[in-house]
């Protein structure tokens, strides 16, 4: 059994702990020959490859990154404005595959269910941080993006308290706001403003003065896809991305501008950025990682393919490719933490 391994999008705290873990499975259980793809799909357009082996893979559980790199700019199906997934197919057949393992988001998910469309077995690993993968409680990398947000607002919480300021912290989370709801939660945010639920600027302001009044200081938690009622999200750049060409980043700093005026406290903005997705995994993230490579790998010795890993309820299994591409896991409306969070107090910027 011939056996590939890629990596695919943004990198992810626990990546380099499922490819050790895939790895180690398949070559102790399956005598399997692993092949590692260089950066991505992009090593597929360009036919890069790499032997993985016992040695090679060792050592790995901890390190963040990936040993294989990535690329979120190689869409396999537009590349370059050219289609190249028959090219990707023909490289397949020629190293002789039995089956591709796929670790990454929504959008990498999708393409391997586009190439599994096509004929070419995938089993996929769900990677974001951003925790938004549907049929999944629980991506990898999630908890240390977490741990990150929530230490950098533990630490503002005190420039808050002695200068009696409103800071302002952005969180990664285009479209989900699970790391914002978290990190908020553990961090003692006073004011969570998520994506899915459009915030009163005035509601929010209100909550600012209230807390000067009472408390001197506020602190505010804003994942980067959140906006206000009636106003788009806010996009720091067009990047040459298909999967994602939109890139969002920066309501914090508007979020400032607009609420200065409002009140008679300073207002400081810190945008989190890449910082959470970098880093030592935690041991929470080791451990689910290495979980997912070695169920990743029983899929792929059961020829169980076009499935992804998942954990739902506290229990491994897998659900369709085709689920996971169809689109993408937000926080509900009735969401326990949501509930929790307005229970204690905290608000969500509702008009």
């Amino acid at each position: 059994m011939r056996v590939a391994v890629l990596t695919g999008g943004g990198d992810c705290p626990g990546l380099n702990a499922v490819i050790r873990a895939v790895t180690k499975s398949l070559l102790s259980q399956c005598k399997a020959e692993v092949i590692g793809i260089d950066d991505g799909f992009l090593g597929f357009i360009e036919r890069r490859t790499r032997p993985l082996d016992w040695r090679s893979v060792s050592g790995l559980v901890g390190l963040g990154g990936t040993v294989l790199g990535t690329s979120n700019r190689s869409h396999p199906f537009n590349h370059q404005g050219r289609d190249h997934s028959q090219a990707v197919l023909d490289y397949a057949k020629e190293l002789a595959l039995d089956a591709l393992v796929v670790i990454g988001g929504d959008g990498s998910l999708a393409i391997g269910h586009r190439l599994s469309e096509r004929g070419l077995p995938v089993v996929g690993v769900p990677k974001t941080i951003d925790n938004d993968i549907i049929g999944c409680d629980r991506s990898f990398g999630f908890d240390t993006a977490v741990a990150t947000a929530t230490e950098a607002i533990d630490r503002l919480q005190t420039t808050a308290q002695s200068h009696g300021r409103v800071m302002i912290v952005e969180t990664m989370g285009r479209d989900a706001g699970w790391i914002a709801l978290e990190a908020g939660i553990a961090g003692g945010a006073d004011i969570l403003l998520l994506p899915e639920i459009p915030f009163s600027l005035d509601a929010v302001a209100a909550r600012c003065r209230e807390r000067a009044q009472r408390q001197r200081y506020t602190v505010i938690c804003v994942g980067e896809g959140a906006s206000a009622i009636g106003q788009s999200r806010t996009v720091a750049q067009i990047a040459d991305d298909p999967s994602a060409p939109e890139r969002l980043g920066g309501v914090a700093h508007v979020l400032r501008r607009q609420l200065e005026p409002l009140l008679g406290s300073e207002v400081r903005a810190t945008v989190l950025g890449h910082v959470q997705r970098g880093g030592t995994p935690t041991a929470f993230d080791r451990v689910l990682a290495t979980q997912y490579g070695n169920a990743a790998a029983q899929l792929v010795r059961e020829r169980q393919f076009n499935r992804v890993v998942t954990l739902s309820e506290g229990a491994l299994g897998s659900v369709e490719l085709a689920k996971v591409a169809a689109g993408r896991r937000t926080v509900p409306a009735d969401h326990p933490l949501l509930v929790c969070a307005r229970q204690t107090g905290i608000s969500l910027g509702e008009a």
